[in-house]
């Protein structure tokens, strides 16, 4: 089967197969990228207005809901929470994962196979399914409303997918490079961060965002473990929005439009690597 689809010089069959692609795929972005547009531009309205005119435009630019959410409801903080949560993870999650992972790809030991089947081991069993166990080692540990209890947990839950990405393309670089630089005098600490880590700097990228956004949006761990007001995250502060009776969605609408833009950002400034990351050995 050819995977030809140049539009150019094509059979009238092939063109109007790749027209019906090209819909197809216009459709899919317009059914992903319509409700996010939705989103944004309830954000601007009042919550009769969304009721009474979900799909219309606003009618005015105002940013009241945005001061009210940001000052009033104390979305700054749970920004901000979730915003250095989801870094601390990061951190020890790329830390933790890419030294394994080096360990794993670079040295052959007897039981080599056997660590990498245990790091496996941890993308069949969610931590969500060990939430009373987790629960007690936290509460014996004196980590209940501690956001390093999320934190830990949010590392563990990475570290696994890390492992596994990262010593796929780290297996993929030549042993040359690391006896090159043994030969210079380079130590293990420095082939590691000088050389492998640049190298592999697509699949960073590519677990960067695989695990940030799960962690960003993550609402069941930070309402089990954290319950004072004051660590919360944003997923669990948007459930103040909820009532026993109404919703206030014109300032749900702009809670979630505040959500989305650090995931935004962040994927629009690693694009290029997460490509490369996903298209790695592709084209051999």
């Amino acid at each position: 089967m050819t995977t030809d689809l140049r539009f150019r010089g094509s059979r009238p069959a092939r063109k109007a197969l790749i027209l019906l692609i090209e819909l197809a795929f216009i459709a899919y972005a317009l059914l992903i990228f319509y409700p996010l547009a939705n989103m944004v531009l309830s954000s601007f309205k009042s919550t009769r207005d969304i009721l009474r005119a979900p799909f219309s435009l606003p009618s005015s630019i105002d940013f009241a809901n945005y001061a009210a959410v940001w000052i009033g409801k104390g979305f700054a903080r749970y920004f901000l929470n979730s915003l250095w949560i989801t870094a601390a993870s990061m951190v020890l999650v790329l830390l933790l994962g890419s030294m394994a992972a080096y360990g794993v790809s670079r040295y052959r030991f007897r039981l080599s196979t056997l660590v990498y089947m245990i790091f496996l081991s941890g993308i069949m069993l969610p931590l969500k399914a060990a939430i009373i166990p987790l629960f007690i080692i936290m509460k014996k540990a004196g980590l209940m409303d501690n956001p390093f209890s999320v934190i830990l947990i949010f590392a563990a839950m990475g570290l696994p997918s890390t492992v596994f990405i990262l010593s796929g393309f780290m297996k993929s670089v030549p042993m040359d490079l690391d006896n090159a630089a043994r030969i210079d005098g380079c130590s293990d600490w420095g082939i590691y961060w000088r050389i492998i880590m640049p190298v592999v700097a697509p699949a960073v990228s590519l677990v960067t965002i695989y695990n940030a956004v799960p962690i960003w949006n993550d609402f069941f761990f930070p309402l089990v473990f954290l319950q004072s007001d004051r660590w919360k995250t944003l997923p669990v502060g948007l459930t103040s929005f909820f009532g026993q009776y109404s919703t206030n969605w014109s300032l749900l609408f702009t809670g979630l439009s505040i959500a989305v833009l650090p995931v935004l950002f962040l994927y629009i400034f690693m694009s290029k690597y997460f490509i490369r990351g996903m298209t790695a050995g592709a084209v051999k």
